[in-house]
């Protein structure tokens, strides 16, 4: 994307006042969307984005500037810039780079960008024909693509010099269910690090149907209780309370400042035994996976929980230093406009041994959330209040009733302790993720889970 001597000599002047590491960030991405409201195209948006970011630290301080050009004077005079932030004299270190292969852990079959916009809008109409047709009381559906193909270049002073590609494909079904001036909505959002083969392979139908059925289900549904109770929330989207609630906590972003309630917690129990979570961005096509970081390291799996006991953080490179730790494949960003931190991936509890039977029948009474929906979080605390999209009433280990309007309400720390049944039903849903380094496509993910206790905010009063 850039040859060996602009990026050697971009580098250089960045390090010309004293830096002890600088960096150079080369993204051309293109991106496809497509909004679908009434059986109709709504918008589209077709677009490509390019520029260079080139990052300096000195010790524990950093200095980021961007550019969208990438000729020889504007990158050199943009490193300079960045580097009379830093005041200091020439290390006059040695760049040498050398170029490594990088084996693309996200194949495709099909370049999305070769495929015609009327093949696309198919896909929609197939998704919107089957969720409006559900029931006469879906009176509206919305239906979004995204395709997008992101070439990324890495180098840096310590002589990494990497290229890949990555390429995401999803699509957004949300249906609204109408019942005597009340409404209720279901969504679902699948999608992958995989060409648009994936949306070849989907099947439209049962992700359509089931975002009608949820909203359905829910105009049709009284309010739902409040208070103490137990709660199991089932697999997939589920796993969206560890990653807001503890998730963040987890990122040395939050851990280096000490603004997290896991910081300096290594080794220590912060959860129940049955809890092992991981977070793992190398697992192949996922959403949330990438062969390398934003700062070129390989992506892995990293255990962050095992059986209750905290092993490790997200680590990037800069707060790897505040805490004299390694990277752990980490580092994201939004775009070249954004300087890269420790993010999530592919964030999930592991599987359990119990079935979803077997957890059902065995709780005489509680709430089962079986989709969620959005809530808020306060990372520092870790305190949150997530809806429920799509709630029943358990009794004597039976599903019962629909419920809607609940929410769930609670600390992190507190649900990783309470936690006393784990299912072997793991799955993983969709999502962007958005903190300070920008919005990214991430993984959340669980099997289904009971917590034994947790504060139930609804309407009607307590089971």
């Amino acid at each position: 994307m850039l040859n060996k001597s602009l990026i050697e000599d971009t580098l250089t002047a960045a390090l010309s006042t004293g830096g002890d590491f600088a960096e150079i960030f080369v993204e051309d991405r293109t991106n496809n969307g497509i909004v679908m409201i009434g059986g109709k195209v709504e918008s589209t948006v077709s677009g490509r984005d390019y520029g260079v970011g080139i990052r300096i630290f000195k010790g524990f301080n950093s200095v980021y500037a961007y550019t969208n050009k990438s000729d020889r004077e504007t990158l050199i005079d943009t490193a300079k810039k960045a580097a009379k932030a830093l005041t200091g004299k020439n290390l006059n270190l040695t760049i040498n780079l050398t170029k490594a292969d990088v084996k693309n852990i996200n194949p495709i079959r099909i370049d999305p960008s070769g495929v015609e916009k009327t093949k696309k809008v198919q896909v929609m109409k197939k998704a919107y024909d089957t969720a409006f047709n559900y029931d006469e009381l879906i009176t509206q559906v919305t239906v979004s693509y995204t395709d997008y193909t992101q070439n990324i270049m890495v180098a840096n002073s310590e002589g990494l010099w990497k290229e890949d590609t990555r390429v995401r494909s999803r699509l957004g079904i949300s249906s609204v269910a109408s019942k005597n001036g009340e409404m209720q909505s279901g969504f679902f959002g699948p999608g992958a690090s995989r060409g648009y083969e994936f949306f070849e392979d989907l099947d439209i139908d049962y992700y359509a149907k089931e975002a009608s059925r949820i909203a359905l289900t829910m105009v049709n549904a009284k309010y739902s209780p409040g208070g103490r109770m137990p709660v199991i929330i089932d697999n997939g989207f589920g796993g969206v309370i560890f990653h807001e609630a503890c998730g963040h906590g987890l990122e040395a972003t939050s851990v280096a400042k000490g603004l997290s309630v896991f910081a300096g917690k290594i080794g220590q129990q912060i959860a129940s035994p049955l809890v092992t979570a991981i977070d793992d961005g190398s697992i192949p096509n996922q959403w949330g996976s990438y062969t390398i970081d934003d700062e070129g390291t390989q992506s892995q799996r990293n255990v962050l929980i095992d059986k209750g006991i905290l092993k490790g953080y997200m680590v990037d490179k800069l707060n790897g230093r505040r805490m004299n730790m390694d990277v752990t494949g980490s580092s994201r960003r939004q775009s070249y406009r954004f300087p890269p931190t420790s993010r999530m991936s592919n964030t999930f509890i592991d599987k359990g041994n119990l079935t979803p039977e077997e957890i059902i029948a065995n709780t005489e009474r509680g709430l089962y959330a079986r989709y969620m929906g959005g809530g808020s979080v306060n990372p520092s605390t870790g305190e949150f209040n997530f809806a429920v999209m799509e709630g029943y009433i358990i009794e004597k280990g039976k599903i019962k009733e629909p419920v809607r309007g609940a929410t769930l309400i609670g600390k992190g720390t507190e649900v990783l302790n309470k936690i006393d049944m784990v299912g072997n039903n793991l799955d993983q849903g969709q999502g962007m993720c958005g903190s300070v380094s920008g919005s990214i496509p991430a993984n959340v993910g669980q099997p289904m889970i009971r917590v034994s206790e947790l504060t139930v905010g609804g309407r009607e009063g307590g089971l």
